[in-house]
């Protein structure tokens, strides 16, 4: 598993946020093995929604 953390003010960051249309911040996006985008959430991420999320790759 690989999470990173986007600085979107870097240019490198600004890159990542207009491919993935995240203009809000914080934005959190779930992909799975494959690329694919699992869910997005805007602002205050639920805790529970990412365990849940998380089980099936483990």
């Amino acid at each position: 598993m690989l999470i990173l953390r986007v600085d979107i003010q870097s240019a490198n960051g600004k890159e990542i946020s207009k491919l993935y249309a995240s203009r809000i911040t914080p934005t959190f996006i779930l992909f799975d093995p494959q690329g694919e985008e699992i869910w997005r959430s805007i602002g205050n991420l639920d805790p529970e929604k990412v365990r849940d999320s998380l089980k099936d790759y483990n």
